[in-house]
């Protein structure tokens, strides 16, 4: 359907069998089919390229207060199931789709996308041109806009508008709080394995403490993995609690938001973590919040980093991961210190992918080694953070 109103304004009607739209801040108005939940929501309008893994990218809490437009046409063709959840609770606002959601075939499917959808209240819509709003989103940056499925075809557009443009973006806005653990518990669930399902981690030779900032459950189960007993703490735990656990290293989860807004009260702790010695591994919010502890700076980038296809260069080996990808803020590299080196580069932009400490064992990474979805090249990262440990303990 994809209807958008002459000179991106206001539209005088909606075109004939909308039930969806996307009102854009700037007055744009997209026509297309509701799906999902019959909802609007308001958030900040992204677009990510992964060609698989959409019910895992849309129960990422990373993706709090965004709305996601799906580059893959076929969104929908493996269903849902309850095993690819990255979190109880889904953290998308909404999903932008091009053609209507896909028939499942996947033997694993357990529910329709549009059922999930229904179920746990997010809204959609289909029929847009998403490669003219994603080239919109890359060219001028991502705006923020209001998504709604209304079945009985009534649009109050000027609210919508004005609900758009009243949201007051992700810069400054700590979105932690929200998707993190309320309370302190323990993790053993290890990896999925086609025929086995998930594991359990019975003999952990490790105790790794992992702060709760919006942490995917596949990044804890490749911890458990690798051999570690894993207590998840609340984003706001203090260094006092983390270091009463008496763990090997600590572990800073991925996360929405603004990495200086959450860093008021991050930022004291990692430094006190650091002070105490002890191995650290950080990744995506959690990479940008250890660089603000490390007296850097962040800042929000235009359209950021969303997909599974992003080449990054190690700079140590010269080797190049394609990487999973999902964040919005990003580390000044000239703000860092001598004692912090760049391990990691983006080769899409040049930006800040990785990070470690000269004379402690500490380090940090923009992407998502776990994967769920994408590739699992950089899954050696995990056993660098074990064998950091391993060090220390010898």
């Amino acid at each position: 359907m994809s209807h958008e109103t002459p000179d991106a304004k206001m539209p005088v009607s909606r075109p004939p069998g909308a039930t969806g739209a996307l009102i854009l801040a700037d007055g744009s108005v997209l026509w297309g089919r509701g799906i999902g939940a019959p909802a609007s929501a308001v958030g900040e309008v992204v677009f990510n390229t992964s060609m698989t893994g959409y019910q895992e990218t849309l129960t990422d809490p990373s993706y709090a207060g965004q709305i996601i437009t799906f580059t893959f046409p076929h969104i929908g063709n493996v269903g849902t199931n309850g095993e690819d959840q990255e979190s109880l609770t889904p953290a998308a606002l909404g999903l932008v789709v091009r053609a209507d959601l896909t028939e499942p075939s996947n033997w694993r499917s357990t529910r329709h996308l549009d059922a999930w959808l229904k179920a746990n209240g997010i809204p959609g819509i289909a029929g847009i041109d998403t490669r003219a709003l994603t080239r919109r989103i890359r060219d001028a940056g991502a705006p923020n806009g209001t998504i709604i499925h209304a079945p009985d075809g009534e649009f109050d557009l000027p609210e919508l508008l004005r609900r758009a443009q009243a949201w007051p973006g992700l810069a400054g806005m700590d979105l932690a709080r929200q998707v993190s653990c309320r309370q302190t518990y323990s993790w053993d669930q290890s990896r999925w394995q086609l025929g086995q399902g998930y594991g359990r981690q019975t003999a952990p030779g490790f105790h790794v403490v992992a702060v709760d900032y919006g942490a995917k459950h596949n990044i804890l189960r490749c911890l458990a993995a690798g051999g570690c007993r894993v207590t998840v703490v609340p984003a706001t735990a203090g260094a006092e609690e983390i270091l009463g656990h008496r763990p090997d290293g600590v572990f800073l989860s991925n996360g929405p938001g603004d990495p200086a807004a959450t860093g008021r009260y991050a930022v004291p702790t990692i430094q006190a973590i650091l002070a105490a010695g002890l191995p650290l591994f950080g990744i995506c919010l959690g990479h940008q919040i250890l660089a603000l502890a490390l007296g850097g700076q962040t800042y929000k980038m235009d359209t950021g980093h969303r997909g599974a296809n992003h080449p990054v260069k190690d700079l140590a080996t010269s080797k190049v991961e394609i990487t999973s990808q999902n964040h919005g803020f990003a580390v000044r590299e000239d703000s860092l210190p001598d004692s912090v080196q760049v391990t990691h580069r983006s080769l899409f932009d040049g930006t800040v992918e990785g990070l470690s400490l000269r004379d402690r064992p500490v380090f940090s990474v923009q992407y998502h080694p776990e994967a769920s979805p994408g590739p699992e090249d950089s899954h050696y990262l995990f056993e660098r953070f074990i064998a950091l440990m391993k060090a220390r303990n010898a």
